[in-house]
C-alpha cells in the first residue's frame, strides 16, 4: 500500500544537513560506463530509485553492477542484450543507452521514455542527432530501434534547436568513439553536463567546450575504465536553501559548491534571503530586512535552472509584494500552484510571457507565467505530488503552513532525493511517514 507523508507545519527549521552527489549527472554516468569493457568506479553516487532504475537498465543488458553504499561500481565486460525492454519504471534515462549499445554492439532497443509530467519533452532531438552520425532509427508502439552500418557510427555536425541537455548528452556519448570528429553547435552546457564530459575524459575521450555554446569531440578507438567523484546536486542544495528561508530558520547545506550556484545565490540575495559560503557548505537564512518579492526568468545554464523554480516560488509566498516568475524552460511546470492555491497562496498563472528572455512559448496556450501576492500566510491541505521538483516544493510549502498536510505520491522524492526523512528530521521538521 503506497504510503503517506504527514506533515505538521508552522515553525522556522534549522540544522545541518549534507547534500548528495547529483542524480542528473550520477545517472548519466552510469549509462556512460556501457562504453567501456573496463571497470567504472563513481564515487558520491546518490543512493535514490533513479539509480536503482539506472542499474536496471544496465543489467538488462548484462552490464555487472554493485553498490557499496555510496560507490557504485559498473563493469560492462560483455554486452549480452541489446534490449532494454522490460523495466520496473519507464524513465527517460533509457534513451540514452542507445549511443553507447550502438559502439558496443551495433543495435540498441529502449523503451518510450517515461519519466516526471512536466509537459512534453519529446526525443526528436536525440534521434535526429544519431541518423546524421549514421543510425536507423525505427519506431515501434513500444520501443525505439536502432542499428548503425558495419563501419558505426561517423562524426557530425549537430546544430541542435535548442540546447538540450539530455539530447546533448546523447551526441556527447555518440561522439566520443565515433569516427572522425562531432561538433555540437547549441549545446547544453550545465554543470551536470561538464561533469559527464570530465568523465569521459578520465577514460580516453577527446571533448573540448568552446565559445557560444559548441562542444567538439575527437572519436578515439577505446575507453578505458576509471574512478570518478560525482560533484554535490545543486538542485538539491537549493531546495534546502528555501526550505531555511521559507520558513525563517537557518540550514547550514554541507558540500554545496558556490561554483553551481552563483545565479541562484543572487536570487537569494535579491529576494531578501541570506547566505554565507564556507569550505565546508553554504549557510542559509533570511536577512534581518525580510522577503520582498522580485522577478525571476528561469533558462538553460548559467540561468536560473527550471528546477530551482519550485521551492522559490514556495519562498516568494512569504515575501512582501507582487513577484513575477517566467519559466522559459519547461513548458507545464506550474501545475503544483493548484496546490498551493489551496494552501492559502496568492497565485496567478498565465500563458503570456511576463519576462524579457525570448521564450520559445511565446503566443501559445501553455501557461508558463506565474504572479505571487505576499506575504500570505499558508495552512495545510491534503496533495498529490506530480513530480520530483514540484514534490520537494510541496514538501517545503507544508512546512510552511499551519496544521497539518497529508501528501501521496512519495515515491517521486524517494526517486530523486537521498535519506530525504533522516535530512528534514535533521533540522526539526515534524512528521511521519505512514
Amino acid at each position: 500500500m503506497a504510503k503517506t507523508l504527514h506533515i505538521r507545519g508552522g515553525r522556522p527549521l534549522s540544522g545541518r544537513v549534507r547534500v548528495a552527489g547529483t542524480k542528473n549527472a550520477a545517472s548519466k554516468m552510469m549509462i556512460a560506463s556501457l562504453l567501456t569493457d573496463e571497470e567504472v568506479i563513481l564515487n558520491n553516487c546518490p543512493q535514490i530509485e533513479e539509480i536503482s532504475i539506472t542499474s536496471e537498465i544496465c543489467e538488462a543488458v548484462g552490464v555487472k553492477v554493485v553498490r557499496e553504499g555510496s560507490r557504485a561500481i559498473i563493469h560492462a565486460a560483455h554486452i549480452s542484450n541489446t534490449r532494454v525492454t522490460e523495466l520496473s519504471r519507464s524513465n527517460r534515462i533509457s534513451i540514452l543507452a542507445i549511443a553507447p549499445l550502438l559502439h558496443r554492439a551495433g543495435r540498441a532497443e529502449v523503451p518510450l521514455v517515461g519519466g516526471d509530467k512536466i509537459g512534453p519533452r519529446p526525443v526528436d532531438f536525440h534521434l535526429k542527432a544519431l541518423e546524421q552520425m549514421g543510425a536507423t532509427i525505427k519506431l515501434t508502439s513500444e520501443s525505439y530501434q536502432a542499428t548503425t552500418p558495419k563501419e558505426g557510427l561517423r562524426g557530425s555536425l549537430i546544430t541542435l534547436p535548442y540546447p538540450s541537455v539530455m539530447a546533448t548528452e546523447t551526441v556527447i556519448l555518440a561522439g566520443t568513439l565515433a569516427k572522425g570528429r562531432t561538433r555540437i553547435e547549441n549545446a547544453a552546457i550545465e554543470p551536470e553536463i561538464m561533469d559527464l564530459i570530465k568523465l569521459l575524459q578520465t577514460m580516453g575521450a577527446i571533448i573540448e567546450v568552446g565559445a557560444n555554446r559548441t562542444v567538439t569531440i575527437d572519436g578515439v578507438a577505446k575507453l578505458h575504465g576509471t574512478s570518478y567523484t560525482i560533484l554535490p546536486d545543486r538542485l538539491e542544495a537549493a531546495s534546502f536553501a528555501n526550505l531555511a528561508i521559507a520558513t525563517g530558520g537557518e540550514i547550514m547545506v554541507e558540500g554545496a559548491r558556490q561554483e553551481e550556484l552563483v545565479t541562484f545565490l543572487n536570487t537569494v540575495r535579491r529576494m531578501g534571503g541570506d547566505f554565507e559560503v564556507s569550505p565546508e557548505g553554504i549557510r542559509f537564512r533570511r536577512s534581518s530586512e525580510g522577503l520582498v518579492g522580485i522577478e525571476l526568468e528561469t533558462d538553460t545554464y548559467p540561468g536560473f535552472a527550471t528546477d530551482w523554480q519550485q521551492p522559490t516560488v514556495v519562498t516568494l509566498t512569504q515575501a512582501k509584494g507582487i513577484s513575477v516568475v517566467h519559466e522559459t524552460v519547461m513548458d507545464d511546470r506550474f501545475g503544483y500552484t493548484e496546490d498551493l492555491r489551496r494552501m492559502g497562496a496568492d497565485i496567478g498563472v498565465f500563458a503570456k510571457c511576463l519576462g524579457e528572455l525570448p521564450c520559445r512559448f511565446r503566443n501559445r496556450s501553455q501557461r508558463h507565467s506565474a504572479v505571487i501576492k505576499g506575504p500570505t500566510p499558508l495552512h495545510g491541505a491534503e496533495i498529490e505530488i506530480p513530480d520530483i521538483r514540484a514534490g520537494m516544493a510541496q514538501v517545503i510549502a507544508a512546512l510552511v503552513a499551519e496544521g497539518e498536510s497529508q501528501l501521496s505520491g512519495i515515491h517521486h522524492l524517494e526517486r530523486g532525493y537521498e535519506e530525504l526523512w533522516s535530512k528534514l528530521r535533521a533540522v526539526g521538521a515534524d512528521f511521519e511517514v505512514k
